[in-house]
């Protein structure tokens, strides 16, 4: 097993119980995730460990919200993805810890302005109470370069959230059909990644006991998401995440 001292078994397990929430509630708390790991373990080996923890919160997600999925914009999306998820296997084929790592703090700082942008449009004007895309040359467009943007940052550092949330506000989905289709899309992405990731060596013996014990946490970060969904502080919680993405991705690009 992985060698970590009490204090960073904890935040490992503080980073797990977020991945449970972030996959029932806000999304964006992924990111802050993905920086603990990537600072407490090797950055690239970091990304193999937390992939299953992803895959049981997407289990808990699709429990929760499986009834409320678009199917027509995963089908529109998954070719992109594949696509992207092939180029980022092949950029972990040649990249080392020190590569990975300033790709994951670089990837967190893009995803940090990306939430702001977000921020800042949907303030402007109201997310209007629509059917999501038709399809149409211009839906399928942007299906395309979200889906290989979104598919590449969730290989190399499973940090495809922010992309796919701003991909579903913008396509006109709500509460529910964001999270039922956003679900859905991760946990057969993350699922689709193993292979990749076992082939690279990320996903091992070693890995697979350190996740057995942290997949105790994803559990009640789940629950405590789903519970908090409606009562949540929308505005402040996303404040907080993207400050911590961004300190998280600048201690990766300075370590």
């Amino acid at each position: 097993m992985y060698t970590v001292t009490l204090w960073e078994f904890a935040a490992l397990a503080a980073a797990s119980i977020l991945v449970g929430f972030s996959k029932t509630a806000v999304s964006g708390a992924n990111t802050v995730s993905l920086a603990i790991f990537a600072a407490v373990l090797p950055a690239r080996e970091s990304t193999g460990v937390l992939l299953p923890l992803l895959i049981v919160g997407d289990l808990l997600a699709v429990r929760t919200y499986r009834r409320h999925a678009h199917w027509g914009t995963l089908l529109r999306l998954f070719p992109a993805v594949a696509a992207g998820v092939v180029v980022g296997t092949v950029f972990l084929l040649w990249a080392g810890d020190a590569e990975v790592r300033t790709s994951i703090g670089a990837i967190l700082l893009l995803m940090a302005g990306v939430t702001v942008w977000r921020r800042r449009t949907a303030a402007r004007a109201e997310v209007p109470a629509t059917t999501p895309d038709a399809d149409g040359a211009g839906a399928r467009l942007k299906a395309g370069s979200y889906g290989v943007l979104g598919g590449f940052t969730t290989m190399v550092a499973n940090a495809g959230g922010p992309v796919m949330s701003l991909y579903l506000l913008s396509a006109g989905f709500r509460k529910l059909g964001f999270l039922g289709t956003s679900a859905w899309f991760f946990l057969i992405v993350n699922v689709a990644k193993v292979p990749f990731s076992v082939g690279l060596g990320l996903i091992d013996g070693r890995s697979l006991l350190l996740d057995a014990l942290l997949a105790l946490f994803v559990l009640p970060g789940a629950y405590i998401g789903k519970a908090c969904v409606d009562r949540i502080n929308q505005r402040l919680f996303e404040r907080l995440v993207i400050a911590a993405t961004v300190l998280g991705g600048l201690q990766l690009l300075l370590r």
